[in-house]
């Protein structure tokens, strides 16, 4: 049975959605900055060959976004659909402050002693182009919007299966199918028409439905364990 977390004003805000809740935001900026690196994925760097792909890299952003997702189903698990969509909705106030600070900082001069190996790598990490931050927006709201949407039609009528095994199910299914959809329009907005795509989109939806099936399960089962034990011991 899942709580409403404004049920009781005397008790305040629910433990587990303002601990997830701070976590999220954090999660929505970190995305962007460890998005500039790629990573090997270990296994998954030999199934690309299989594939006509090459080895398979994925940008470490995806590790946060991830975690975003879990998070998103997580309370929804916990607390309703329309917490989850409101966690994504204010997902949007971190992830546009952050980039209008960033982009403030890029246009302001560096002081003239600042080292110029320094200058040169914030420039390259933090110099996104608006065209990118576009994508960024774009992709993170619809498939976040869409991972709870499909974890909570998934779930059915009866409150029971939140107790079971079907809660890691609707988990890994939901972060699939949006991180598809993620993919598709964050490469497609962002890189369409500057070099060939077809094969880095494969490559990344390859990774991250992979991932969404091996860890996504896990994650989600374990926030919603520990959001009911934050909040009943809060409740005793």
């Amino acid at each position: 049975m899942t709580q409403d977390p404004v049920a009781s004003p005397s008790r305040g805000l629910s433990p587990s959605l303002f601990l997830f809740a701070l976590v999220y935001g954090g999660m929505v900026v970190l995305a962007g900055v460890l998005g500039n690196k790629q990573v090997a994925l270990g296994p998954l760097s030999a199934i690309g060959p299989s594939f006509g792909l090459g080895p398979l890299a994925v940008e470490a952003g995806i590790f946060p976004f991830l975690l975003l997702v879990a998070l998103s189903s997580a309370l929804s698990e916990l607390h309703g659909q329309a917490v989850g969509t409101r966690i994504v909705l204010w997902g949007f106030v971190p992830l546009v402050l952050s980039m209008a600070l960033i982009g403030l900082v890029y246009v302001i001069p560096a002081a003239q002693d600042m080292d110029p190996a320094r200058l040169a790598a914030f420039d390259i990490i933090m110099g996104s182009s608006p065209r990118f931050m576009a994508a960024g927006i774009v992709a993170y709201g619809t498939s976040q919007m869409l991972n709870v949407a499909i974890f909570n039609r998934l779930r059915g009528a009866d409150p029971a299966q939140a107790r079971t095994g079907w809660l890691a199910a609707r988990g890994a299914i939901a972060s699939a199918l949006s991180q598809v959809v993620d993919t598709l329009l964050f490469i497609t907005i962002a890189f369409y028409g500057v070099f060939p795509i077809g094969e880095l989109m494969a490559g990344q939806m390859l990774s991250k439905v992979a991932l969404s099936l091996t860890l996504i399960p896990l994650v989600i089962t374990a926030l919603v364990v520990w959001g009911r034990r934050l909040d009943a011991a809060a409740a005793a």
